[in-house]
């Protein structure tokens, strides 16, 4: 991605989380001058991953594959005794169009909550044993108390205010309802640890490589200078 595209893409959610007031942590508007100065005293930040992170999944393509998203609390399962939370919180933002592609993690159970603005649509499937789409077997939902089973591959309609749980081993991918506007998701969860959770079914990176075109407006979360 062009860092003229990265830092468009950040203003853009920053406008939208204003618009439903949404109160961000400081952190989030550090600039990348700010972070020269930030010591130690912020390590849970740059350890944790915290802050904003924008993905196109190393595939080039933001506008269709990818969205934003701000990290805005989470634990570390590889630093307990340092980082004692066995919980983390995002935002995530996405435009009409904008997809996330099927995958499951293996430790984190989350839900993911639409927050306001359009309808999300999650994608559900049962995993197998190998790690494949079970296309056959009936996957149980979990919404807001209510538990139902949807055959396998059925898109859930997250209207906002509506929230979904998801399980280990569950399959899914999301994408925004035509027609009906950006949407902003929160997620609820265990510790989030990307390097070694996610499980895509199609093998695709994590976050993209960046051609500098412009300076930055913000770092994101993988871009922090060392205390």
């Amino acid at each position: 991605m062009k860092r003229s595209e990265i830092n468009k893409a950040l203003a853009e959610m920053e406008a939208f989380v204003k618009e439903y007031r949404f109160a961000l942590p400081p952190f989030c508007s550090f600039t990348p001058q700010d972070w020269k100065t930030k010591g130690s005293e912020y390590d849970e930040i740059r350890d944790n991953m915290l802050g904003w992170d924008i993905t196109d999944y190393g595939l080039g393509d933001f506008n269709r594959v990818g969205f934003s998203l701000i990290t805005i609390r989470n634990g570390n399962l590889a630093k307990k005794e340092q980082y004692a939370k066995t919980y983390a919180e995002k935002l995530l933002y996405l435009r009409e169009g904008q997809y996330s592609p099927m995958h499951f993690h293996r430790s984190k159970m989350e839900d993911i909550i639409n927050r306001g603005g359009g309808n999300v649509l999650i994608r559900v499937y049962n995993s197998t044993p190998s790690e494949e789409l079970d296309e056959a077997g009936e996957v149980c939902v979990h919404m807001d108390g209510r538990v139902f089973t949807v055959p396998a591959g059925t898109q859930v309609r997250l209207i906002p205010g509506e929230s979904i749980s998801i399980q280990p081993y569950l399959y899914h991918d999301f994408t925004v309802e035509e027609d009906t506007g950006p949407v902003l998701l929160g997620e609820v969860s265990q510790c989030n640890d990307d390097n070694t959770d996610n499980r895509f079914l199609e093998p695709i990176g994590r976050f993209p490589t960046i051609e500098e075109d412009e300076l930055p407006y913000r770092l994101l979360c993988n871009e922090y200078p060392k205390s």
